[in-house]
């Protein structure tokens, strides 16, 4: 990730925002200390997709437990 300083960010700005529309990230430093960062904006489609495959992701680590012990757990309290 390329790091630009505050003023050439400033006088170049531009040119700045058509190379991250591109999809590259900046880091813009004042006084060579990171402060800001310009990264591409994500449509929503973009953003939905990307949560969708961290759900499944996590799915995939999740163990259940047998049926039989879901339906007892389910009446577990219950009189009869």
């Amino acid at each position: 990730m390329e790091m630009i300083g505050a003023y050439e960010a400033k006088t170049h700005l531009p040119k700045l925002l058509d190379r991250v529309a591109r999809g590259e990230n900046l880091v813009i430093t004042r006084h060579g200390k990171p402060v800001a960062k310009l990264v591409p904006v994500k449509t929503a489609q973009e953003q939905a997709k990307e949560a969708l495959e961290r759900i499944i992701e996590r799915r995939r680590d999740i163990k259940l437990a047998p049926l039989a012990e879901l339906m007892a757990m389910t009446h577990e309290g219950h009189r009869y």
